[in-house]
């Protein structure tokens, strides 16, 4: 009888420790999805839009204290200067996305280029549109005040961008940071050759109501 009991628990003990085996191999599978999630989800931040894509830069918040009618389409004046940070060429931001550059620095305000501007001597952004095939490298060359679109140039990639892909600041060449949305691709346009593009985006933010906007600092 006793040895048919300790049988009997050695059984339980195996069955047991199987259970427990395939629990710990669980986990640690399930450890090693959830890293690769995790490095997943920090791209995907960087990617998609304003609010999801904070840890590389920090924000500084301003309220729009001037716009006048001869500049409407060009530039604005906020309320934050060089005593809150503010430096010149940050991007600039509303709570939808890219709007422009700091362009002059004073104590207490600062005003800001927007990306609406069409002067041929106005900074132009970096930017990459998220294809499903890859980044494809540009920059912001034009606005229509007509269409309300902006376009992107300079493209020399091949990769098939398609209506509805977003477009994103690239962080090259200066001090935006990678990640501020843009917008989103209207229409592609080629070249008479067939070799270069023109994208046509709609703006993601709208330019013609600001009034609280946000300075973008990228965190090197």
């Amino acid at each position: 009888k006793d040895t048919g009991n300790s049988v009997s628990e050695l059984l339980n003990t195996y069955r047991e420790n199987q259970t427990l085996k395939k629990k710990v191999d669980s986990l640690a599978a399930h450890e090693v999805q959830n890293q690769v999630l995790k490095r997943e989800n920090k791209k995907l931040k960087r990617e998609l839009n304003l609010k999801n894509s904070l840890t590389d830069f920090k924000l500084t918040t301003a309220a729009v204290t001037a716009r006048t009618p001869s500049s409407w389409q060009n530039k604005i004046i906020i309320s934050k200067g060089s005593l809150a940070g503010i430096k010149k060429n940050q991007a600039v931001v509303s709570q939808h996305g890219l709007i422009g550059r700091v362009t002059e620095v004073n104590a207490s305000t600062s005003k800001v280029e927007l990306i609406s501007n069409n002067n041929s001597s106005a900074d132009q952004f970096a930017t990459q549109v998220l294809a499903k095939s890859g980044a494809v490298n540009g920059l912001i060359t034009g606005y229509s005040k007509k269409t309300n679109l902006l376009t992107m140039g300079q493209i020399t990639s091949q990769r098939k961008i398609n209506k509805g892909d977003e477009v994103v600041t690239s962080g090259l060449g200066g001090n935006s940071p990678e990640g501020l949305l843009v917008g989103k691709v209207v229409k592609v346009k080629k070249d008479e050759y067939g070799l270069s593009s023109t994208v046509l985006i709609k703006p993601a933010a709208d330019l013609s109501d600001l009034q609280i906007v946000s300075v973008a600092k990228r965190i090197d």
